[in-house]
């Protein structure tokens, strides 16, 4: 359980979360998925990184549990700090990043999608911010990466997730694959890109990163602002209680 590494092709680096049931990640996992994809993408060898996951999705968002089990903000600033973080290493990592998608991909996990390269998704793959169900705010900046604006804002408004294919049609998922071919899929992706002069792919990464009309960080660090206003004024906790009860299921 926790973040590994792998090197299963020569200039590829794959780092898989695995935190059960749902990839549901606590303070310190968010953490643990920044130094990984730091370290692999400053590793001489690596050209291409893979971002997967094992288990029944790709990733649930923030460990709401954890939130809940402290009393004070400290688990609050923790999450906000620690997905900040690993947003920031897949989009800041020296090489591209392929995100290999399956089951839900939620919360958090739009922040690391929407900050990557490119995207292989299995035909099982949903998408979405269920933020303003869970009592928080964010990640709108990486959704707008990924659908056009009017989309983004329903979604987000309305909690709403959309399909691998839908992604697809709108251009930010590269592959959509059975299940079963995920991983190969997403190795092929990376193989392809692992191909090019090492230098040369990082000097690539470094200009794209440059011409991006959004700073993601900022933008992104703006959201969570509103995020902890929330938190502060109460309205969190008091959506946050209604989290997996019948009363979530009513509303």
């Amino acid at each position: 359980m926790g973040v590994s590494t792998s090197a299963p092709e020569k200039g590829v680096a794959v780092v898989t979360v695995d935190f059960p049931p749902v990839n549901a990640l606590p303070v310190r996992g968010w953490y643990e998925l920044a130094a990984a994809v730091r370290a692999a993408g400053a590793d001489p060898e690596v050209r291409c990184v893979v971002l997967t996951a094992e288990g029944r999705g790709f990733n649930a968002g923030v460990d709401i549990k954890e939130i809940q089990r402290e009393d004070g903000h400290g688990a609050l600033v923790g999450a906000n700090r620690g997905c900040y973080e690993a947003f920031a290493a897949v989009y800041e990592c020296e090489v591209p990043v392929v995100a290999a998608v399956h089951g839900f991909c939620l919360g958090g996990g739009i922040g690391l999608v929407g900050n990557a390269d490119a995207i292989v998704a299995s035909e099982d793959a949903t998408f979405g911010l269920p933020e303003l169900d869970r009592g928080a705010l964010g990640a709108a900046t990486h959704l707008a990466r990924l659908v056009p604006q009017h989309l983004m804002r329903a979604l987000y408004y309305t909690s709403r997730t959309v399909t691998a294919g839908e992604l697809h049609r709108h251009g930010s998922v590269w592959r959509v694959v059975p299940p079963a071919e995920l991983r190969d899929a997403a190795l092929e992706l990376a193989g392809e890109i692992a191909a090019k002069d090492g230098h040369l792919i990082r000097l690539a990464k470094a200009a794209i990163n440059g011409i991006d009309p959004v700073d993601v960080r900022r933008s992104y660090r703006f959201e969570q602002g509103f995020t902890f206003e929330a938190g502060l004024s109460g309205v969190a906790d008091r959506v946050r209680d209604t989290f997996g009860t019948d009363k979530e299921r009513r509303a």
